[in-house]
């Protein structure tokens, strides 16, 4: 039996991206940019190896027991000596749903094979990183793209290769209209790149929308916040719904002559959960707000919104303190 390179024994470190504002122009990167769907899922390592099939995340963490139906069909339709670089998603209607698969990370025993059977998991596979026991993570990204098309030529779902496109006019238009199926905007990635684990060799740009929240409390100082907590109204109170990402110091500043010392019968609590903010987290250390009087907020949000949250920090655009935050309603 054909087993994995030593090399390339899981997990492996994956190849990453690393944010732009706006599409590249087609030769932004070596032998020319190829343009891929920003899926919203989980991100898998797939290693078909003499011990059966294994699924890691980016996070180094094993997945392959969250995922039977994904590793039975990679069993029956790959051999052993293979490694995919993929994404895990799992389809709601015409929509991913990003809730169905953080649900399969905290189901028990049993009631996982039910979740399987109700929602079950596709994978997107965009590259392949070693072939009948070869490591061809040297090869330039076009040939390994070659080898995986023959690869899943004879594939059935929920196996499915990634769509990708040369053209960068196509590439705007994928950026228009695939937001309303949950994608998230486009990877990028140069047609002659060899495959670079844990290096941000890729580029990649987020659909995002300009939103009003409420910030009711910071972290840092009143004077000079960190970042802005924010909420939502949610059945008659204002819920932590995220945060921004850290603000540039004149963002700060600014926001700091706004914001004014907050009231009495405060909406927050002077510590939350980390959770609350980030739900990926290991830290257990509660976090402390300073809270302040709540005030409309203007923010650039990506299309990762869901269960009335933003999965990801948001951006700072500007304080609003001529919109009454009791007039700000959920986005969704």
């Amino acid at each position: 039996m054909i087993g994995l390179p030593d090399s390339l024994s899981p997990p492996q470190p994956m190849a990453l991206a690393r944010p732009v504002e706006s599409i590249p122009a087609a030769g932004a990167l070596p032998g020319g940019c190829l343009y891929e769907p920003k899926w919203d899922g989980f991100r898998a390592g797939v290693y078909t190896g003499e011990l059966g099939t294994q699924i890691w995340s980016r996070n180094a963490r094993d997945l392959t027991g969250r995922f039977p139906d994904l590793v039975e069909a990679v069993r029956s339709q790959l051999p052993p000596g293979y490694v995919l670089d993929a994404e895990a998603v799992i389809w709601s209607g015409e929509r991913t749903d990003f809730a169905a698969l953080q649900a399969r990370m905290s189901a028990g025993r049993r009631t996982l094979p039910d979740m399987v059977r109700r929602a079950p998991a596709s994978l997107a596979v965009f590259d392949l990183l070693a072939v009948a026991g070869r490591d061809i993570r040297d090869l330039p990204l076009h040939i390994r793209r070659t080898l995986l098309e023959e690869l899943a030529a004879d594939w059935e779902p929920p196996l499915n290769l990634c769509p990708f496109t040369a053209d960068r006019d196509t590439a705007e238009q994928w950026f228009t209209d695939l937001p309303a199926a949950g994608i998230e905007g486009l990877v990028i990635k140069g047609a002659g790149q060899p495959y670079r684990g844990g290096e941000r060799q890729w580029l990649k740009i987020r659909h995002r929308n300009p939103v009003d929240v409420v910030c009711a409390a910071v972290l840092g100082t009143r004077a000079r916040p960190a970042a802005l907590i924010l909420g939502l109204p949610s059945r008659g109170r204002l819920r932590i719904v995220g945060r921004t990402a850290p603000l540039k110091k004149d963002a700060a500043v600014r926001a700091g002559r706004i914001l004014e010392p907050a009231g009495e019968n405060h909406p927050w609590p002077e510590t939350i959960s980390p959770r609350i903010l980030d739900r990926f987290t290991e830290n257990k250390d509660p976090v402390r707000l300073v809270r302040v009087a709540p005030v409309t907020v203007e923010v650039s949000a990506d299309t990762a919104f869901e269960n009335g949250s933003f999965r990801h920090p948001v951006r700072f655009l500007r304080l609003r303190p001529d919109l009454d935050p009791v007039g700000v309603t959920d986005p969704s």
